[in-house]
């Protein structure tokens, strides 16, 4: 059984999180799911991204941070789009992590630290013409991951949404999320 600590993404905590993350427990997983919005969701990216800048990006990967320090430091952090921020942030710079999931985002290893840590796996999903992965970068910083990292994996899915694998939102593509959801599981049961 691999523990978790897995961070929703920009339109907050929403029922398609709470399925993604039952679906790890059902498998005999671990799962923490920390709302950093307390309470809030929004019906578009772009509403959750303005509500995370009037929070601040550094905040919320505090409250990330705030969170995981109540738990063992040999965790496999995930996130979803702006949940890798703080996911990736704690893999770089807090010690023992087990392994990272990405989802539809990934952010240059030096916005944390110099290198990425020594043993710990990563993978990185996204769809392969998400505007959000791929015009703004993060499908460069996902390469050069997988280029430096001792074991890392790029996956890309067919389309261009975004937040594919969240079921209750119109983004959803049933097909790549469960093809996603069973790469995720063969290397969460690897760490056990």
């Amino acid at each position: 059984m691999a523990e978790v600590l897995l961070f929703h993404h920009a339109q907050g905590l929403t029922p398609g999180m709470h399925e993604f993350a039952a679906t790890l427990r059902d498998n005999g997983h671990t799962v923490h799911l920390p709302d950093l919005f307390d309470g809030r969701t929004f019906d578009t990216v772009d509403d959750g991204v303005h509500h995370a800048r009037s929070i601040g990006f550094g905040t919320l990967v505090e409250r990330g941070r705030a969170v995981a320090n109540e738990l063992p430091t040999n965790l496999v952090y995930a996130g979803f789009s702006m949940g890798v921020m703080p996911a990736q942030s704690l893999s770089q710079t807090r010690a023992g992590a087990r392994g990272e999931l990405f989802f539809s985002a990934c952010l240059p290893v030096s916005e944390f630290s110099g290198s990425w840590p020594a043993g710990v796996p990563v993978q990185i999903h996204s769809t392969e013409a998400d505007p959000e992965f791929v015009d703004t970068g993060d499908i460069e910083a996902a390469r050069a991951l997988v280029e430096e990292a001792d074991d890392a994996e790029l996956f890309l899915y067919p389309g261009g949404s975004h937040l594919f694998v969240d079921s209750s939102l119109p983004s959803f593509q049933s097909d790549s999320a469960a093809v996603l959801t069973e790469y995720v599981l063969r290397f969460l049961d690897r760490l056990r």
